[in-house]
């Protein structure tokens, strides 16, 4: 009976340890989110700085050696492509913003979203769309260095379901130009962005994983 009884604890333990093995912690995949950003830096050659060295140099990434500055504060790391045309948003003015972008899962390695090339179709309930003419709408207005936004459409809207712009989106909103494009040499901006999961979309962070981005954002008119 002992023996009997004895057996039934070892195996209940046992179970309990395997149970145990297969639960993923939150801590669990930041370290995984962080191993794959990491991974993700090494396999690009990215070269990251310092918020010191990007304001040293203006406020710029040098392309020739695929700069990114890592901002302390929230993990998000941002390199410029183009500073834009027209100036930085004003102080307490809501402003439309139109946006370009390809949103692709770090850890998967995969697109999930975009609307930056004609070749990109989404099929929907009444059909497939051209997402290259369907550009996103976002009402941005700027308070200090504080920057609050919100989708009025496009696929950011529709594919995650929500209005809320993730954090990461509005960091180089600080930096950038949103001017309007009326002249043939009027310059878009465009940045690239490694988002953790803290300041990305509801599904980045539900599942804590990053995303990379390529922007542009230009003023409507």
């Amino acid at each position: 009976m002992k023996r009997f009884i004895y057996s039934i604890v070892v195996l209940c333990t046992l179970l309990l340890m395997a149970g145990c093995e297969k639960i993923e912690t939150y801590a669990d995949m930041k370290e995984k989110e962080q191993a794959a950003i990491s991974n993700f830096i090494s396999s690009q050659g990215i070269n990251v700085i310092d918020e010191a060295t990007f304001n040293a140099q203006g406020q710029t990434t040098d392309l020739k050696t695929n700069q990114y500055v890592r901002f302390s504060r929230n993990g998000v790391y941002m390199q410029i492509v183009r500073k834009g045309s027209g100036s930085k948003l004003e102080e307490n003015k809501n402003v439309v913003l139109l946006c370009r972008f390809y949103e692709r899962n770090i850890q998967t390695d995969s697109i999930v979203n975009r609307n930056d090339i004609h070749a990109y179709k989404v099929l929907t309930g009444v059909g497939t769309i051209d997402v290259s003419r369907y550009l996103d709408k976002m009402n941005v207005k700027r308070t200090g260095t504080t920057i609050t936004a919100s989708f009025i459409e496009g696929m950011m809207y529709q594919y995650h379901g929500s209005s809320t712009v993730p954090s990461g989106w509005l960091v180089p909103l600080n930096y950038i130009n949103v001017g309007y494009t009326e002249e043939a040499d009027d310059e878009v901006a465009k940045v690239r962005l490694i988002v953790p999961h803290s300041q990305g979309t509801a599904t980045a962070s539900a599942s804590v994983v990053p995303y990379f981005y390529e922007i542009s954002f230009q003023r409507s008119l």
